[in-house]
């Protein structure tokens, strides 16, 4: 690849980007954009069967000179790289603080039963999850608690969307993850690779200092996630081989659903990881 192309704002390529910020675009042009340099650098380094996820980079000449590295890296994934007016990029990216980088990449969520034949052993699933960025934020916890993969059912939110992917903070492409699967099917599909279901809730009949006195979170297992304000449907918590709740010690009323599943997910990997120690990616 060249060097850096200027764009005019008027571009029909700068147009394309642009409305990738509706989702029936998205789904129709099977591309979504990443904003940012953690964003932008999974990007360039991911690849889906095989194919380079990151297709174009939008930058603003100070941001290509600031993050040499990242343009090169999606140089070297076969982007095609822009220069582009700092205005042009910052309504790209949808954020109050831009930072200059925008690249437009090719969805990556893979079919459940990809999932399913990869036998997970823990599993994060978003079943009527509505706001992006909580979305967002599981996957990132999910990424960092070792998941081998997200689930988002039919009634969940956007994948895509902006805030989804920039709350992800670049996980979103580390770790495998299949959308708008129906609940049930998740079930199901999972249940029958040996997955123990454990739904999440605050009504739930047990807790989850049991789980683990118990030592029951050291198998496979998926954790699924209801919606942030009404929690899970008892038709989803029926499906569950358990709902386990949280435990308040103090006075807080309850947690938030990425916090809850934070917590959850971390204590099933503790358990998973018990006999071997628990990896750890933070520098000594």
């Amino acid at each position: 690849m060249g060097p850096a192309e200027p764009i005019s704002p008027r571009s029909p390529r700068v147009a394309a980007a642009r409305r990738l910020s509706r989702r029936n675009f998205r789904v129709k042009e099977r591309r979504f954009l990443a904003e940012g340099p953690q964003a932008v650098r999974e990007a360039a380094l991911h690849r889906g069967d095989g194919e380079p996820t990151l297709t174009e980079l939008f930058a603003t000449a100070e941001a290509a000179e600031r993050h040499t590295g990242i343009v090169e890296a999606a140089r070297a994934a076969g982007a095609r790289i822009h220069t582009a007016p700092d205005d042009v990029v910052a309504e790209l990216s949808q954020t109050v603080t831009p930072q200059g980088l925008v690249g437009v990449c090719r969805f990556l969520d893979l079919p459940f039963d990809e999932i399913l034949r990869a036998r997970p052993r823990l599993v994060a699933v978003l079943a009527n999850v509505r706001d992006p960025g909580n979305a967002g934020t599981v996957l990132r916890c999910a990424d960092a608690a070792g998941a081998d993969a997200v689930v988002l059912t039919d009634a969940s939110v956007d994948l895509y969307n902006p805030k989804s992917v920039r709350a992800s903070v670049g996980s979103l492409f580390h770790l495998p993850v299949a959308v708008g699967v129906p609940v049930d099917r998740v079930v199901d599909g999972l249940r029958g690779t040996g997955v123990r279901i454990v739904a999440a809730d605050g009504a739930g009949e047990r807790d989850l200092d049991t789980e683990l006195d118990e030592g029951v979170l050291g198998g496979p297992t998926a954790w699924i996630f209801g919606n942030e304000a009404w929690g899970l449907p008892e038709e989803t918590r029926a499906l569950a081989d358990e709902v386990v709740r949280v435990p308040i010690h103090g006075q807080a009323e309850s947690l938030n659903l990425a916090t809850a599943a934070a917590v959850c997910l971390y204590a099933s990997a503790r358990a998973q990881r018990a006999s071997g120690g628990c990896r750890s990616v933070t520098p000594s």
